[in-house]
């Protein structure tokens, strides 16, 4: 008996010690789970276009979101949406089905997703971050690099 409650203790300790330690990231979604969440509990959205390619964002995966303050705040008052702005991938939203047209065997292209809400003067440029209300209408945007501070300060306005 007692070898089978060491272990059931020892897990019940790193569960617990695991909860009270907070969330340890951003609970990103994709945009077709972010439809089905809006339907069932309508919040505000934030979206991060990335590119695998982009140093800043890589840095802002690194350096700001995993901030405890910036995940906590996020995932408590937004649906977190993070998308690959050179995807191939079909996303289903809306009743639309977006793609990413531009991409060619030898270029990547941006997804439509990207181009319809991230694009400024008929470009994108990542990172690129952007705030929706309830009703997916565009709030604010931002086309660079927010440190942990200028971006809670950004989506506490």
């Amino acid at each position: 008996m007692k070898t089978l409650l060491l272990p059931f203790m020892v897990m019940t300790g790193l569960f617990t010690s695991h909860q009270a330690a907070g969330q340890e990231e951003i609970d990103w979604l994709t945009f077709e789970q972010l439809e089905d969440s809006l339907e069932i509990a309508p919040k505000k959205v934030f979206i991060d276009f990335y590119t695998d390619w982009c140093t800043y964002c890589k840095k802002m995966d690194k350096k700001v979101f995993t901030d405890p303050e910036v995940i906590s705040t996020i995932n408590s008052t937004y649906y977190a949406v993070k998308m690959d702005a050179e995807s191939r991938d079909t996303v289903h939203f809306d009743g639309q089905a977006l793609i990413n047209r531009q991409a060619t065997d030898n270029r990547p292209g941006i997804h439509e997703m990207a181009l319809l809400l991230g694009s400024r003067n008929g470009k994108f440029t990542p990172p690129t971050l952007i705030l929706l209300d309830e009703d997916f209408r565009v709030i604010d945007r931002r086309f660079a690099y927010l440190y942990s501070k200028e971006l809670l300060k950004w989506i506490t306005q």
